[in-house]
């Protein structure tokens, strides 16, 4: 989710040697990384909050359920109903459209350089084994494809209820158990689990570097570390539920 930039992609920095500065594009470059690191931030809380959710499974089909109707009537009277869900639903939105819109614009501009187009060129700035070279930074381009194609399915599914392979149900809860039944349904969560953990653990790391908490060797120590740990914890909390489900012991 959160990543930064051309040289998440290419571990390489452009140098402008033209004739003029182009201190523009790269204010423009500067804010399209923010953009891209704070975007992707908003959407790990919301995967964090999300995962919370997920795990009232345990707490049985009452609990669920109320929780999800819960979150319909949050903020009345002062919002309409639904109201706050939405402002949330927007916020996520415009985030998604800023994170793919940096990411591309910043992929479309070291593709450029690196072909030689303009005025700039790009030069090394990591060591090839370094944090921006390794192999989550290969794949967040086409991880990214493939989380954001399984979130519509999951939206279709469990939230709207329009593809339900175990069969539809009212019932959140009853949702999750028909779907989690079925083992090509797991199969599917854990493939895109799997990305989205290659995806978070490069874009944390990304996103504070872009922010400017890459500071020293100490705290680059502290951001890996903090990035794994994020990254595995959200993987593994939206592991269980499907997994208990699917070995029956959740029903």
């Amino acid at each position: 989710m959160v990543h930064s930039s051309d040289n998440a992609y290419s571990g390489v920095m452009v140098i402008n040697k033209g004739v003029g500065a182009r201190p523009a594009a790269l204010r423009s470059s500067v804010v399209l990384h923010a953009g891209m690191a704070v975007s992707g931030l908003i959407m790990v809380l919301f995967l964090l909050a999300h995962m919370y959710g997920n795990l009232k499974i345990f707490e049985g089909r009452q609990a669920f359920d109320g929780y999800s109707a819960f979150l319909r009537v949050v903020g009345e009277p002062l919002l309409p109903r639904s109201g706050a869900l939405w402002i949330v639903r927007v916020v996520l939105l415009l985030s998604v459209f800023v994170h793919i819109y940096a990411a591309f614009t910043l992929w479309h501009r070291s593709r450029a350089a690196t072909r030689g187009k303009g005025a700039w060129r790009y030069e090394s700035t990591k060591n090839r084994r370094g944090v921006q070279r390794s192999y989550s930074s290969f794949t967040m381009r086409w991880g990214g494809i493939l989380i954001g194609l399984f979130v519509i399915y999951h939206i279709l599914n469990l939230t709207a209820d329009y593809i339900a392979p175990g069969g539809a149900s009212s019932s959140p809860y009853q949702r999750m158990i028909n779907s989690f039944s079925i083992w090509w349904v797991v199969l599917s969560y854990v493939v895109a689990l799997i990305a989205l953990g290659f995806h978070l653990r490069h874009g944390v790391w990304s996103a504070f570097a872009s922010l400017g908490a890459n500071t020293s060797v100490a705290r680059r120590r502290v951001l890996n570390g903090t990035a794994t740990v994020v990254a595995a914890l959200i993987v593994v909390g939206f592991l269980i539920p499907p997994l208990v489900i699917w070995v029956g012991w959740v029903r």
